[in-house]
C-alpha cells in the first residue's frame, strides 16, 4: 500500500468582486448594517502560496502597494490560517506569500480573497480535509465578503453579506476597472452614509429595514444582457464614497463618456467599475482612462471562487 506525500507547496487563487447592486439597511444596535447585494466575482485574482513553517507569516509580491497591510496576527490571511489550524487541531504553521492584483482598500474584497485562498491553501497543505462546509463557516467568521470570495460566481448576499444564495448568470460580462492610489476605509464610508441619513432624515427615503436585491437586477443577470444590467446598477455606498473622494465623480463621467454602458463605485470604493458592451468597448474605455492618468484594467465575470491552481 502506498501513501501520497504531503505537499510542500500549494498555490491557490481567489477572485476580487464587484457589487453590481448594494442596498444598505439602517444602522443596528450592534453597530452593523443589514445589506442586500448582488456579487459578481471577476477575473482580478489574488494568488496565495502556502509552504510549511513552524510559525505563521505573510509576505506580499506584485505591483499593488501593500504598505498599509499588516503582516502580524491581525492580517486576515494569517487569521484564516490560524482558524483552520485551531479547527483541525493542527500544531504547525505556514509561510504565506500573496501575489496581490486586487487593490488594497479598493472596495473589491482583496483582503477577503486573500483569506478565502488561504483557507483552501492551508487545508490542502496540511491535509486537514475540513471540507467545504466547514471552510465556509470559518470564512463567515472572518468577514462578510470572505464566503463569496471562496464560492465565486454570482450570488445574492444578505445579512451582513455573508448569507449567500447562488444567482443564475448567463454568459460573460465585461468590465473596465479604474483603480485609485488612495484607498477608502469601509467603516468610514458607512459612517458617512449614516451621518448623511441622520442629517437629512426628513428629506430622503428612509433606509430599508429589510433591504432586498431588486428583481430587475436578477433578471438582467439571468439574461446575460449588459445593457439591462447597466440600467439597474446601484450602490448605496457610492454617494458617501464620492463625498469622501469627490474626484470619483470625474472618473465616472469620463468612463461613461468614453463608451461604458454605466459605471458605479465598487463596494465601499474607491475602485470604479465600468460595465461595457463588448471587447472593443472595453479597450476604448481602458485607453481613455489610461490617457487621463488612471490605472485601468479589464476584467470579466463571473469567474470561479477559490481553487488550487498548482
Amino acid at each position: 500500500m502506498t501513501s501520497l506525500a504531503a505537499p510542500t507547496r500549494v498555490r491557490t487563487r481567489a477572485p476580487g468582486k464587484i457589487n453590481v447592486f448594494l442596498s444598505v439597511g439602517a444602522l443596528q444596535d450592534d453597530g452593523y448594517h443589514d445589506v442586500a447585494t448582488a456579487y459578481q466575482a471577476v477575473s482580478l485574482f489574488e494568488d496565495v502560496v502556502a509552504e510549511p513553517a513552524d510559525d505563521f507569516s505573510v509576505t506580499f509580491t506584485g505591483s499593488i502597494d501593500t504598505a498599509s497591510v499588516p503582516v502580524d496576527g491581525t492580517n486576515l490571511a494569517i487569521r484564516a490560517a490560524r482558524m483552520v489550524a485551531e479547527a483541525a487541531g493542527y500544531t504547525g504553521g505556514v509561510r504565506l506569500t500573496i501575489e496581490k492584483r486586487v487593490p488594497v482598500a479598493g472596495g473589491m474584497g482583496g483582503g477577503s480573497a486573500d483569506a478565502a485562498a488561504t483557507l483552501l491553501a492551508v487545508d490542502t497543505l496540511w491535509g486537514t480535509a475540513l471540507g467545504r462546509d466547514e471552510l465556509l463557516r470559518i470564512a463567515a467568521r472572518l468577514g462578510a465578503d470572505v464566503p463569496f470570495a471562496f464560492a465565486g460566481g454570482t450570488a445574492v448576499g444578505t445579512g451582513r453579506g455573508d448569507e449567500l444564495s447562488p444567482a443564475l448568470a448567463k454568459g460573460e460580462f465585461r468590465w473596465v476597472l479604474a483603480l485609485s492610489d488612495d484607498g477608502l476605509s469601509t467603516p468610514e464610508v458607512y459612517r458617512a452614509l449614516d451621518a448623511h441619513r441622520d442629517r437629512y432624515r426628513a428629506d430622503i427615503t428612509p433606509a430599508p429595514s429589510m433591504p432586498v436585491v431588486e428583481s430587475n437586477v436578477l433578471q438582467a443577470l439571468r439574461a446575460g444582457d449588459p445593457e439591462l444590467l447597466a440600467d439597474c446598477l446601484h450602490n448605496d455606498l457610492q454617494a458617501p464614497a464620492m463625498r469622501l473622494q469627490p474626484e470619483l465623480a470625474r472618473t465616472l463621467e469620463l468612463g461613461e463618456k468614453s463608451g461604458a454602458l454605466a459605471g458605479l463605485v465598487s463596494g465601499s470604493g474607491p475602485t470604479v467599475a465600468f460595465l461595457v458592451a463588448d471587447r472593443d468597448s472595453a479597450l476604448e474605455v481602458q485607453v481613455a482612462l489610461s490617457a487621463a492618468g488612471f490605472v485601468a484594467v479589464r476584467a470579466t465575470g463571473p469567474v470561479h471562487g477559490a481553487r488550487v491552481v498548482h
